[in-house]
């Protein structure tokens, strides 16, 4: 059977049995490094891959360039950003880089419901901070004092496990709301 006719026969499937592949909301989320949970963040950005692309110039054919897939690469560095509260493992981490002491943390970005259930994740490899910023303080708006901590990483990564989970919980959740 060609990908059109199990791309239709799911599609069908999934419309008889009232699944529905809704996106996952991007404001419930926490994030993870070497094992610890480090706050509730406010925002997390830079979460990106790229693949490189390399032109080739084959002799005898001026009217094209072909392009050959290159090095995949991680263009941007992940910030997260939080208020601030009495847990300065961020600042103390960035601390130890700016002394000479880098120690490369794993860590991963968890996607969750409304039961506070992952849905998805990635994991980032080898990060350690390069940047901290501070609030910004103005006496005339009640906003919350916000540090921001930018990490350059070796690459970030989706886990089987993390896709094979989150289909399953739309199917059992398909399969409840039928049943």
């Amino acid at each position: 059977m060609t990908t059109l006719g199990w791309n239709l026969a799911f599609s069908a499937g999934k419309g008889l049995l009232g699944i529905r592949m809704d996106p996952y909301e991007g404001f419930n989320f926490f994030v993870e490094i070497q094992g610890l949970i480090i706050g509730g963040f406010t925002e997390v950005s830079g979460l990106s891959v790229e693949t490189g692309v390399e032109d080739y110039r084959e002799g005898g054919l001026n009217d094209r360039v072909h392009k050959i897939p290159g090095p995949g690469s991680y263009p941007q560095n992940l910030v997260l950003k939080r208020g601030i509260t009495a847990i300065e493992s961020l600042w103390k981490w960035h601390q130890d880089v700016m002394k000479g002491n880098i120690k490369r943390k794993n860590g991963t970005i968890y996607v969750l419901d409304n039961r506070r259930i992952p849905y998805v994740w990635w994991d980032f490899e080898k990060a350690y901070p390069i940047k901290w910023s501070g609030p910004d303080f103005r006496s005339d708006s009640p906003s919350i004092a916000v540090e921001s901590v930018e990490l350059v990483h070796q690459g970030i990564k989706k886990p089987t496990f993390s896709s094979v989970w989150s289909a399953g919980r739309a199917v059992v959740s398909a399969a409840s709301d039928v049943f």
